[in-house]
């Protein structure tokens, strides 16, 4: 019988099952090869071993050693392995129990060589390529490598994370232009790496700090290995071997690059990521990362807990950090799930916008310290200042419009939130809704000014705690006039694709999921304002008839109660 073998294989046979040499000779070449019985029975093994991914995990750890070892054990269970690097600086006595315990485990391997890592230095990359050269010896047939850390657990099963990769060629991790991405959110960027760092920011500052103002004083800077394009990304990455092996390749050939990179900041968020696009063609790169993460708005990574496990393994990732040590039942059950069989995921990828739209406003009436221009621009006495709150803008609007016709009571809309607010021309600070948030005192005192006027109508979304409150802390007469609403399923369904938790495209399920969380927040930002026990704190709504609405809108904007049974009965006022 006859078979055509490709290079691939003929490689893969020769490296890892030891065939005959008949069958793996002229590896360069592609040639029929005449097989014995025995011979096809083995390859008929290789070839449904050659499809199956077997990962070599690189774990970086220095804490928790009953935690690295279960994990250890946990990850090589299901055929694949592990290579780790126990931080020098941590606990000897952990070390010598993780080695203890694992000393019988053939999947296992540690690090020839241990670090002392600090974070921000080039001891996380050197102690990561210790971890890599570790397992490239150790383990000749994993396939591919995958960056972890002791505080990661897997939110996907080991069948599903060897079809995942087997189902594409590719290498995964995130590579983004270093100069004209916007990646970096703060703190230093182009100095990371024109200029030199010896000293750790954290456990060195005076010294850190010192020897950048020398640098940036005396224009001490260098240059980028010119023929590099430097790239960066998350340090959580999965790579094939034949990547890993041509990065080390690279590292040998390339000390000046590696002296360069030993000396910028923050290299585990460049060094690979720069070097990987070098050495692979892009094609065969996935910009993303495998492992979820979230961030917060101060840059700290989100810990989850033992309620998320539902959310979690519905992201469209193999792994996840960081899970709190303390949530013991989420990591039982994300241990067990890594050992499942037939396990179906429904991918959804609602958490991190979950998140956001939970957070996005920041500490509740504390995001923003005040501006040296609002403490300056009060409101005076004398002034009246009425404020709409409403979630459903268009309710408010129609409100306003009301106002504008049937009163001599100047009124815009949502100002803060929306460029056409029916503001009148101030000059240019009207014109972006940035300019008016960077002096949103200042912009109230101006309409009182422009529209010459006692009074004014205003609209807030009531997630807008913040900047409500610091009306009503002003000198003016602040009232306040909550539209009470009815969130059914259509409109909280409109909502959630409004503010980016779903698009068209997704699954019903998923919306129908996430409909309870999205009322409770909405119904909570209402709550919020009536438990602050503002002065003059009004409220109408649609269960409410014309005459008590019309009652409240006379009191509120102080206006006859026939001209405020006008502005009550507005045609569809409340619809949707």
């Amino acid at each position: 019988m006859t078979f055509y073998l490709s290079v691939a294989f003929r490689r893969f046979c020769a490296a890892r099952l030891a065939l005959p040499a008949k069958i793996v000779r002229q590896k360069m070449q592609i040639e029929p090869v005449r097989l014995s019985g025995d011979d096809r029975v083995l390859c008929k093994i290789a070839k449904d071993l050659v499809v199956m991914a077997r990962i070599a995990f690189i774990l970086l750890c220095h804490k928790d050693a009953p935690g690295v070892v279960a994990q250890a054990r946990r990850l090589t269970a299901s055929g694949d392995f592990v290579a780790i690097h126990f931080d020098a600086r941590a606990d000897p006595a952990a070390y010598a129990t993780i080695r203890a315990a694992l000393a019988d485990n053939p999947g296992v391997t540690f690090a020839q060589r241990r670090h002392k890592c600090g974070w921000g230095e080039w001891s996380l990359v050197a102690a990561t390529l210790e971890a890599v050269r570790a397992a490239i010896q150790a383990f000749p047939a994993a396939s591919h490598f995958y960056m972890l850390s002791g505080d990661c657990m897997p939110i996907k099963s080991a069948e599903y994370a060897h079809a995942f990769l087997d189902a594409d060629d590719c290498d995964y991790i995130e590579n983004n232009d270093f100069f004209n991405s916007d990646w970096i959110k703060t703190g230093l960027k182009e100095e990371r790496l024109i200029y030199r760092f010896w000293f750790n920011e954290r456990t060195q500052s005076k010294l850190y700090y010192a020897s950048l103002a020398i640098q940036q004083r005396l224009n001490l800077t260098r240059k980028v290995p010119a023929d590099l394009q430097m790239m960066i990304g998350s340090q959580w990455w999965c790579l094939r071997r034949q990547t890993i092996e041509r990065v080390l390749e690279f590292c040998e050939q390339r000390r000046d690059v590696m002296r360069f990179f030993a000396t910028t900041w923050i290299p585990d968020e460049t060094f690979f990521q720069t070097i990987v696009p070098h050495v692979v063609p892009r094609t065969e790169i996935r910009s993303r990362t495998l492992t979820y993460l979230i961030f917060t708005d101060y840059g700290m990574p989100v810990t989850f807990y033992n309620d998320q496990y539902n959310l979690l393994v519905r992201q469209d990732y193999l792994f996840a950090r960081k899970i709190s040590p303390e949530a013991i039942e989420l990591r039982e059950r994300l241990g067990d799930l890594w050992a499942g069989e037939g396990v179906p995921f429904a991918i959804s990828n609602e958490a991190t916008g979950l998140f956001k739209f939970l957070t996005g406003r920041g500490r509740i009436g504390q995001r923003f310290a005040p501006r040296f221009w609002e403490t300056e621009g009060a409101l005076s006495r004398g002034h009246t200042l009425n404020i709409i709150v409403s979630k459903k803008w268009h309710v408010a609007k129609r409100l306003t419009q009301a106002v504008r016709y049937h009163t001599s009571i100047p009124a815009v809309d949502y100002l803060f939130n929306e460029e056409n607010a029916h503001l009148p021309d101030m000059g240019g600070v009207e014109k972006t809704v940035e300019k008016r948030e960077r002096h949103r005192r200042a912009l109230v005192r101006l309409l009182f000014q422009q529209f010459r006027s006692q009074k004014l109508v205003i609209c807030l979304d009531p997630s807008a705690l913040e900047l409500i409150t610091d009306f009503c802390g002003d000198k003016a007469d602040t009232r306040l006039l909550l539209i009470e609403s009815r969130f059914d399923d259509e409109y909280l369904r409109g909502h959630i694709e409004r503010v980016g938790l779903a698009g068209k495209t997704t699954q019903p399920e998923l919306v129908s999921r996430l409909l309870p969380t999205v009322r409770r927040d909405l119904e909570y930002e209402a709550d919020r304002l009536r438990d602050m026990e503002f002065p003059q704190f009004h409220t109408i709504g649609v269960n409410r008839s014309v005459e008590a609405n019309a009652a409240v809108l006379a009191k509120f904007l102080d206006i006859p109660a026939a001209l405020a049974h006008d502005l009550a009965a507005t045609e569809h006022l409340f619809s949707d």
